[in-house]
């Protein structure tokens, strides 16, 4: 299945991935720890700003942002070192993520504000911890429970904005995320051509865009394919139309 184009320009980024078949992919302090590793090490190398992250049991939110065109040389990095890691620690073989992994361009300051209390608040969410600072493996914690910075994170939003000011960190930090915005923006942004694109069985794909009575239907079901990881090219390939099609449907919903 051909990928679909993804985004590589400097700029802020949401990145996420997950284990193979929604696995743990962090067993125990020494793994967390590791990947943390990777992040302050790779971060340097590729001038990358670390805003803000949380690496959950069986996933990981980056909010980065790239001076240069190398998300995808960084993220490789990253997930291959890490795959290698956990790999000979826990001997297994086989894939550790469950694909590309998933990249959406920020596109404005109201975006950027929102992930950043979205990511930070993902262990309370999850019952990791009852507050941000509990959290051991996030940049919340390191905000809230250090008064020097990592190097690593000295160039954060969170940093320059906030300084050592914890009070109104913490009040940034558990403010109200807007659900129904954030996954507006998501859409948004992800019609710039970001998020990866799974394997998915094409079968399924073509079942799924066998029947329709309308145009209308036809396009709905267009979305539906494409937000769960289906290529255009797929889509318009199963549909026997031409790719500016599927794009003008994703565009319009």
């Amino acid at each position: 299945m051909a990928r679909r184009p993804r985004v590589d320009m400097a700029g802020y980024y949401h990145v996420i991935n997950r284990g193979v078949e929604k696995r743990v992919i962090f067993l125990d302090k020494d793994d967390y720890e590791y990947f943390e590793e990777l992040l302050e090490r790779y971060t340097k190398e590729f001038t990358i700003i670390m805003h803000s992250y949380a690496l959950m049991p069986n996933h990981y939110d980056l909010l980065i942002e790239t001076q240069q065109k190398n998300l995808s040389k960084f993220m490789r990095q990253i997930n291959a070192n890490y795959a290698i890691y956990f790999n000979k620690k826990y001997k297994r073989v086989g894939h550790l993520w469950q694909g590309r992994f998933g990249s959406w361009f920020v596109t404005d300051e109201a975006y950027l504000y929102t992930l950043i209390i979205y990511i930070e608040q993902n262990p309370i969410k999850a019952k990791l911890a009852h507050t941000i600072e509990e959290y051991p493996y996030s940049s919340g914690y390191q905000f809230l429970n250090y008064d020097s910075l990592a190097k690593w994170l000295k160039n954060s939003y969170i940093a320059q904005n906030y300084k050592e000011d914890k009070d109104a960190i913490r009040s940034f930090f558990n403010t109200t995320v807007d659900q129904e915005q954030l996954q507006d923006l998501k859409r948004a942004s992800s019609l710039m051509g970001t998020p990866h694109t799974k394997e998915l069985d094409i079968e399924k794909l073509q079942k799924m865009l066998k029947s329709f009575e309308n145009k209308k239907e036809r396009n709905s079901i267009i979305c539906k394919a494409y937000k769960i990881g289906y290529s255009q090219h797929a889509i318009a390939k199963v549909l026997k139309v031409a790719q500016s099609t599927v794009q003008r449907a994703i565009k319009k919903k």
